[in-house]
């Protein structure tokens, strides 16, 4: 994006929802590649270790509770598809994201693409287990689909005024 499309204010919303898009990416990646190489065992231990302070002031602590019960059944099987599950999305989403950010035009129709089987899946989601933070993404995902489609209408309305 040049400097000059960035002072339109949709051009700042959307360049900066894609930032955070893409950054969601990268912690995916991050997340899938840890967990490629930490033990279900390990991440166990790792949960207790965070949580034993918390639940030794209150045994009632709900997200310290969650965090052990998210933990418990962990196995190799559920690990590996953790991981694969992170690093499909974190590569899906950098890739979608740079070529946004570099105005490829395929990108706009693809980022909404997936974006919308995502929040399908999100939305399945919600409905097995709720959770405010799945909300917040939901949501997020919701108008980043808004802004890229909103942004993908002009840049196709520059290159037909342009041809």
């Amino acid at each position: 994006m040049t400097a000059a499309r960035k002072s339109d204010w949709w051009d700042r919303f959307f360049y900066v929802a894609i930032i955070f898009k893409g950054l969601d990416g990268v912690l995916e990646l991050i997340g899938g590649t840890l967990l490629l190489f930490v033990a279900p065992d390990k991440i166990k231990q790792l949960a207790i270790l965070i949580t034993q302070p918390e639940l030794t002031d209150d045994p009632n602590d709900f997200i310290a509770n969650h965090i052990l019960q998210g933990t418990a059944g962990l196995t190799d099987h559920v690990v590996l598809f953790g991981a694969i599950y992170l690093l499909a999305h974190g590569i899906v989403k950098v890739v979608l994201v740079t070529a946004l950010l570099r105005q490829k035009l395929w990108a706009y129709p693809w980022m909404i693409a997936v974006l919308i089987i995502f929040i399908l899946y999100q939305l399945y989601q919600l409905s097995v287990t709720p959770s405010a933070g799945l909300v917040a993404l939901t949501v997020f995902d919701i108008l980043i689909v808004v802004l890229t489609w909103h942004e993908y209408r002009r840049h196709r309305a520059r290159r037909i005024a342009a041809a």
